[in-house]
């Protein structure tokens, strides 16, 4: 496989976050029924991803979205231990 492509089960991961979701527990839901992951694991895939170059170059708009609002958690949470 190409080292620049995002591996099949990455993309998905993405396309997912592109989603919008009805209501509480439709993305766990999909997370588990479309992708058979635990949801666990996805948001483990998904924070590992957010670092990955080939991400950025797949999907910039999600991945700099969701790297905002990983950051801005963060900070929250400082602000809140400190």
């Amino acid at each position: 496989m190409d080292q620049e492509q995002l591996a099949r089960r990455e993309q998905d991961i993405l396309a997912l976050e592109r989603r919008g979701f009805p209501g509480p527990g439709a993305k766990e839901r999909a997370i588990r029924e479309e992708l058979g992951l635990a949801p666990v694991r996805y948001y483990q895939l998904l924070n590992a991803l957010l670092d990955d170059p080939r991400a950025l170059a797949h999907d910039p708009v999600t991945v700099n979205r969701l790297r905002r609002i990983r950051e801005r958690r963060r900070a929250e949470r400082q602000a809140d231990g400190a």
